[in-house]
């Protein structure tokens, strides 16, 4: 997740991602900066490489935790 308000569009987060998920928007912050969004975000792996490079801490990288299954109900 990128905090586009707090985003300043330097680009280290492009270069860092292996799996080339995050990219500059054409569309710009209220301080008129590209700012980093997720294009591709199926491929992303978690390594939080983005967020480790971002000068301004603006990257939160958190995995997402599949809904477990309803157990079906057994009669006896």
């Amino acid at each position: 997740m990128v905090d586009v308000e707090g985003c300043k569009g330097c680009d280290l987060c492009v270069g860092a991602c292996p799996t080339h998920v995050i990219e500059l928007s054409r569309k710009v912050n209220s301080k008129g900066y590209h700012f980093a969004y997720m294009e591709h975000p199926d491929a992303c792996i978690g390594c939080a490489h983005c967020a480790m490079v971002c000068p301004d801490s603006v990257i939160t990288v958190y995995r997402w935790k599949p809904a477990p299954k309803p157990r079906e109900a057994t009669t006896a």
